[in-house]
């Protein structure tokens, strides 16, 4: 966060009113301000990002090396690579179109081998800035996280390299990448099993206008460790935010997954879980989400949910959570933050 808010005020803005709209109540540059936190939540940082990225005209998320990629890339590249069928060739997509509109500094580099597949910058000016900062690693972070979203599931990374100086706060970036870190390389690259790139891309046209309308929300909760329960973790990211149109079926899901509804059943048996649970955990974290709108009523969210009965959204989400969706927004207004699980790290 500290680097978007430098960004603002390099230009000569008054960030303050972005952090008020944001809930915050300090200033994240000011670390002596007696109400300063070292860490804030996902949507308070995602409320940041899409504030100054619409100030600067910039929805790049940050992950190009250069300043004169137009408004609307990132937006743009993921509308072509949707509907690529796999990984790998959603990543050769994104390259191609980076490739044909932008300059070398904006370009994304890949080089796939049998063993792994190195994804990331070629050209880095280091002359001013000799040693890795924030936002070196900030960009690798959001294509690793932004293809671990496209597939749903996280992508254990094996080495991540950087063309600069190790920093000073080393661990901070050890714990983002989970991996060994290599510095003074010849290209910014992360490197991940080449077997990843097979596995399908699951979201859709609608779930990417979600992703999109909230971003880089989701990317900051994706989970690093990819030794979890990979299968309910994609019916998850298929099941997506939106719920205004209705939920894709279970069969719609094991379609697209490729396996029959039974085998799906099972599979989701195994990992301790149901279609039915996942749906409900879906739903209390995108109603989480929209209660910490205040532009919306109580009862917009429910709609926004799929209840077309109020009062069954208030039963419901006090299942879920244990509070009425008015006494969880009071809290969130009490506490300015939305009460979900924080990124750590430097935001």
């Amino acid at each position: 966060m500290r680097t978007l808010l430098r960004m603002v005020g390099d230009r000569g803005y008054d960030f303050s009113a972005i952090l008020q709209e944001a809930g915050l109540d300090f200033d994240p540059l000011d670390e002596g301000s007696p109400r300063y936190r070292a860490e804030v939540s996902a949507m308070q940082y995602s409320r940041v990002y899409q504030q100054v990225l619409s100030l600067l005209q910039d929805e790049t998320f940050g992950v190009t090396g250069s300043e004169l990629v137009a408004p609307g890339a990132f937006r743009m590249m993921c509308y072509c690579v949707i509907s690529c069928e796999n990984l790998g060739q959603a990543i050769q997509r994104a390259s191609e179109f980076y490739r044909t509109f932008f300059d070398e500094r904006s370009q994304l580099y890949t080089n796939f081998s049998q063993e792994f597949a190195r994804v990331g910058y070629r050209t880095m000016d280091r002359t001013s800035r000799p040693q890795v900062g924030a936002a070196d690693a900030y960009g690798l972070s959001m294509w690793h996280r932004f293809f671990g979203w496209l597939c749903g599931r996280p992508i254990e990374l094996k080495r991540v390299d950087f063309t600069g100086d190790p920093p000073a706060n080393l661990s901070k970036y050890e714990d983002l990448f989970c991996c060994p870190l290599y510095f003074n390389q010849s290209k910014d690259l992360l490197y991940f099993d080449s077997a990843c790139l097979a596995w399908p891309v699951v979201h859709t046209q609608h779930s990417l206008r979600e992703f999109l309308r909230t971003a880089p929300y989701q990317m900051l909760l994706m989970e690093n460790d990819s030794s979890g329960n990979n299968l309910s973790a994609q019916v998850r990211a298929m099941i997506g935010h939106d719920f205004s149109e209705g939920f894709p079926s279970f069969e719609m899901i094991s379609s697209a997954l490729n396996m029959s509804a039974p085998t799906l059943r099972r599979r989701l048996k195994r990992e301790g879980t149901t279609f039915q649970e996942i749906k409900d955990k879906a739903r209390c974290e995108a109603a989480k989400l929209c209660l910490n709108r205040h532009e919306l009523s109580i009862n917009e969210v429910a709609l926004q949910m799929g209840f077309t009965d109020p009062s069954a959204f208030h039963r419901s989400f006090k299942k879920w959570t244990g509070e009425t969706p008015g006494q969880f927004r009071q809290g969130c207004a009490g506490a300015g933050n939305l009460r979900t699980r924080s990124p750590g790290g430097d935001r």
